[in-house]
């Protein structure tokens, strides 16, 4: 069957599947599967003082980074909350920050902002270089990912199919949804904070210097209670509809919160990531758009 690509959302025009869901999904989960994640777009960092200058702009402990490790980072705003989310690999010249798509120009805009008299050089890379899921079992980040030079991409291509099968976002999805990793613009809002999303010592470095939001994280980190909490929920297969990004999560027709992503996931069923407040109890019969739910903590 020829490609089913995504109608609409930030992942518009990429490969939504190839008409076999679950064979894309064991693929994937066996590391027999590559990706085209060419629509995101790609931000260039280069000069000497990158690292350093990323370091202290963010909450990653970048200093060191070795070149060519894959790592996830945020920028928050003064208040702890998420302004920008990204992966980034250095190759011992150039850090390159990748984005979801229409989010490099806000990037780029804020780091132009904040160079002062730092020595680097920052630009829109996307039209250079693509970024793919290459074949090999599932990491933290949801790789491994092959940043590619454009010029290369149809061979890279070629080569990766030549050992596995492409999938596309519903297999990406069902796999990030069941780990449990939050994407900007579906599991965040306005004032979503890292402590929130679990992304504690994953996204988010404890023990580095200071950042923006730094005092936020610490607070609420120390505190222990952060007033949401991401869950993963189990919703009713039965119904034929699934909910959209940002529908209420009603506890007894009370709005606990809101739905991320959804998913349809080979072996779990109907599954999305949510927010909720965090007094809301782990037993407690949810709903979404009327579809039962049963929450399961991350």
């Amino acid at each position: 069957m020829s490609a089913v690509l995504v109608e609409e959302g930030p992942d518009k025009g990429a490969v939504w599947h190839f008409g076999e869901p679950t064979k894309e999904q064991r693929a994937l989960e066996s590391g027999l599967a590559w990706a085209d994640l060419s629509h995101h777009e790609i931000v260039a960092v280069a000069g000497p003082d990158r690292l350093t200058w990323l370091h202290s702009l963010t909450t990653q402990h970048l200093e060191q980074l070795t070149p060519g490790r894959w790592i996830d980072v945020l920028i928050l705003d003064p208040q702890g909350h998420i302004e920008h989310q990204f992966f980034m690999v250095d190759d011992g010249q150039t850090s390159w920050l990748v984005v979801d798509p229409t989010r490099a120009a806000p990037l780029i805009e804020h780091l132009q902002k904040m160079k002062f008299r730092t020595d680097v050089e920052i630009r829109d890379a996307s039209g250079e270089y693509a970024i793919l899921r290459a074949p090999g079992l599932a990491d933290q980040l949801g790789g491994p990912y092959a940043l590619v030079p454009r010029a290369e991409l149809v061979e890279m291509k070629k080569n990766f199919s030549s050992t596995s099968i492409q999938v596309g976002t519903w297999a990406l999805d069902a796999q990030r949804v069941a780990s449990g990793r939050p994407r900007l613009g579906f599991e965040t809002d306005f004032k979503s904070i890292p402590n929130e999303l679990g992304l504690l010592n994953k996204a988010v470095h404890m023990n580095k210097g200071c950042y923006r939001g730094q005092e936020t994280v610490a607070k609420i980190a120390n505190l222990g209670n952060p007033p949401r909490r991401l869950v993963m929920l189990h919703l009713d297969g039965s119904v034929v509809t699934v909910p959209a990004t940002g529908a209420d999560v009603e506890n007894d027709g009370v709005r606990v919160g809101y739905i991320g992503t959804v998913a349809r996931h080979h072996e779990l069923g109907t599954i999305a990531l949510a927010v909720v407040k965090r007094n809301t109890p782990l037993e407690a019969q949810l709903s979404v758009d009327g579809i039962p739910a049963v929450q399961e903590d991350l």
